[in-house]
């Protein structure tokens, strides 16, 4: 599912450049993927859509004043998220850091945060490697039009393996 993911990423740069999902899936079929993961993206992807929906209906309601904030309200600085078992069996050690860490680098709202880990909850890993998590968050920016800046882009898509600590 997550090479169907990469593949309309680095083809439809914008969410609102992807088709209608039987179209694209269509598309995808076309270019050789496999029906069952074709499925299971087009799922996925309709899911993120929802998400992204409920942000901006949220934005038009006049709850928020930051379009990718689907929350009524802004969280607090003091606040923190808990994890529930689930989503920490699910995410891993690891993925759970890279999520913190995105969040303390001020790259990643807590609404958005939230719709990450709705979509990693949705996918059938457990658990997740950061890699694929990295892939969730790209799509995130994607489905609200947005591309991270150059750094968070550097980090996303640059594989950690083969760099040298300092």
């Amino acid at each position: 599912m997550f090479e169907v993911l990469v593949f309309v990423y680095e083809n439809y740069w914008r969410g609102e450049a992807c088709p209608e999902l039987q179209q694209l899936g269509r598309k995808l079929s076309a270019h050789g993927f496999d029906a069952e993961e074709i499925s299971a993206a087009l799922v996925w992807l309709d899911g993120l859509t929802i998400a992204a929906q409920s942000a901006a209906q949220s934005v038009g309601a006049g709850l928020e004043e930051s379009p990718i904030s689907f929350l009524p309200q802004q969280q607090s600085a003091w606040s923190m998220r808990v994890y529930s078992a689930s989503e920490q069996a699910h995410l891993g050690a690891q993925g759970l850091g890279f999520v913190m860490f995105l969040e303390s680098a001020g790259v990643l709202p807590a609404a958005m945060r939230e719709i990450v880990i709705d979509r990693a909850m949705a996918v059938n890993a457990e658990p997740m490697t950061v890699d694929e998590l990295k892939i969730i968050v790209l799509m995130v920016y994607w489905s609200f039009g947005q591309e991270p800046d150059a750094l968070v882009l550097d980090e996303l898509c640059d594989s950690a393996e083969g760099r040298l600590a300092h």
